[in-house]
């Protein structure tokens, strides 16, 4: 009787009892998604993955106006890609062509790469984002106001835009150079639920 009480007590006590695993406080970062393939990426997947980006970047450089007109010596950053973007500018529904066509012939398309398909639909995503100010500046009309606080938000809201979708464009590049899949903040968890 007695081996039983000691045996009993000694699985009673604290320091045998399984400890409970505290409860772990929610990151404040979110966990990074997986790599998008395991693959080495050939040349030609980096390539239509840059080419991708060229479609937001494009339709973003009428926001950059008023940041050209103030600094005319960024005009020189993309001064070099002008021959292409007068190629683009001169046919005639040239952007609704190049969304769909990037669109229906990349992303949708199986027989590219995932992450060919991710950096296309993140192109197509930020293109789509771009036509909000657009629709805001059309709806508020800040230009009956003279040069009053609406003109300067558009301004600044358009100069915004405008950098944002230069960074994405300059990250999605130097991303796809080296090989790495670009996450591109408020767009990125769209484009993956989209493939």
């Amino acid at each position: 009787m007695a081996s039983l009480c000691l045996s009993i007590h000694q699985t009673l006590k604290p320091s045998a009892a399984p400890r409970a695993r505290p409860l772990s406080s929610p990151s404040l970062h979110p966990p990074s998604p997986p790599p998008l393939n395991q693959t080495p990426l050939h040349l030609n997947h980096r390539v239509i993955s840059i080419a991708s980006y060229a479609l937001p970047f494009f339709n973003s450089l009428q926001y950059g106006r008023f940041l050209f007109a103030q600094y005319p010596r960024l005009g020189l950053l993309v001064e070099p890609i002008f021959p292409l973007l007068n190629l683009y500018r001169s046919v005639p529904g040239a952007s609704f062509v190049a969304f769909f066509g990037l669109y229906l012939g990349v992303v949708r398309n199986t027989s590219f790469s995932r992450y060919v398909r991710f950096n296309a639909m993140q192109a197509v995503t930020l293109d789509v984002l771009l036509a909000v100010p657009v629709l805001l500046t059309r709806i508020l009309d800040p230009g009956h106001g003279g040069g009053g606080f609406g003109m300067k938000a558009m301004m600044w809201g358009h100069t915004g835009v405008f950098v944002f979708s230069f960074m994405c464009f300059v990250y999605g590049v130097v991303s796809c150079l080296v090989g790495k899949t670009p996450y591109i903040p408020l767009v990125a968890d769209a484009a993956g639920r989209q493939l």
